[in-house]
């Protein structure tokens, strides 16, 4: 496997995530690495996507340094996971009516978010929503189907991403 690539952010199934030569412990999600991803299933999708975004709780962290667009967090800011939903993987309004993750949380696992672009091309229902690169609980626990990192690493990572850069999940 190529480690190094200056517009791929690689991440094997072992949990490490490889970028610019330096490799990062991840945890993935408790059902492993899928090329069939589902909604609610656990797992985190195989494949090459592009990061999008980032959200961050201006409360608790400063403004992330990186080239990707970057907004705080609100309260009512949540993500639908509702696959019946017109809003199905997008960024919504709390309260809304579908089912969601609110991402204004009392852990700091959303303090920073980086927003996968997963599924959101259009979104195909059913097929997973909310995946993100966010903060790893201590202990490392499993993810929903998210890559986590320690707070500093990712804050690395993401401070020296290009505006146009890929998060490769490989599952094998």
């Amino acid at each position: 496997m190529k480690k190094e690539d200056n517009n791929r952010i690689i991440v094997d199934p072992s949990g490490k995530l490889f970028w610019r030569g330096e490799e990062y412990r991840c945890v993935l999600g408790s059902a492993g690495i899928k090329t069939d991803k589902k909604e609610g299933d656990g797992a985190t999708p195989a494949g090459c996507f592009l990061l999008r975004e980032i959200l961050y709780r201006a409360d608790r962290v400063q403004k992330p340094k990186t080239k990707l667009p970057v907004r705080a967090l609100t309260k009512n800011d949540g993500w639908c996971d509702d696959s019946t939903c017109i809003a199905y993987n997008r960024l919504v309004q709390l309260p809304h009516r579908g089912s969601h993750e609110k991402l204004w949380r009392e852990d700091d696992v959303y303090d920073i978010i980086a927003v996968v672009g997963y599924n959101d091309d259009p979104p195909v229902p059913g097929n997973g929503s909310a995946i993100f690169m966010h903060i790893a609980r201590e202990g490392y626990s499993p993810t929903a189907g998210c890559v986590a990192l320690a707070k500093d690493d990712l804050l690395r990572v993401l401070a020296s991403v290009p505006n146009s850069v890929l998060l490769c999940i490989k599952n094998k």
